[in-house]
């Protein structure tokens, strides 16, 4: 049986490691067992071979764009009440710019509330094809200018 050579035991001595029974070094090990570095390798090779395979149904071998499930985006309606909008929001109609917000201002300022979206018209630089291209933006203008829960409404009164 080999004996470990001199300078080996030198340094089995000072590290305070003794042999095993047989008289041989124990075998050296980094910071897992033998065992555990098999377990371990063999959760890592399952887990490469998990990722490979959801590439590969994904379309990764194809060279598709793997695409990730997203929600639809929401259609939405931007409306605007004219006769109460502040000029910030009716600069965000299409075609609208700052100066056209103010003279719309100005006009239900010094005009009245607009009675329906076709008032629209007296304000310099609205013409028919502006109006046509706001009307889907507009919010309908109640009649008489009483909105809904609107205390000037008549009411029924009992008895």
């Amino acid at each position: 049986m080999p004996q470990p050579a001199a300078g080996m035991l030198d340094v089995m001595a000072r590290c305070n490691v003794t042999t095993q029974e047989d008289g041989t070094p124990p075998a050296p090990y980094w910071l897992l067992r033998r065992a555990d570095q098999a377990t371990v390798a063999m959760l890592v090779l399952l887990g490469l071979g998990s990722m490979v395979g959801w590439w590969t149904a994904r379309g990764g071998l194809r060279g598709e764009r793997i695409e990730f499930e997203r929600a639809d985006p929401l259609p939405y309606r931007f409306q605007v009440d004219l006769n109460s909008a502040p000029w910030q929001e009716l600069v965000l109609l299409p075609g609208v710019g700052e100066t056209l917000a103010m003279r719309i201002i100005e006009s239900r300022q010094a005009d009245g509330p607009f009675a329906d979206a076709t008032d629209l018209l007296r304000v310099r630089g609205v013409g028919p094809a502006t109006l046509d291209r706001l009307r889907p933006y507009l919010l309908p203008i109640a009649e008489g200018g009483h909105l809904a829960g609107d205390s000037a409404l008549p009411t029924k009164k009992d008895g």
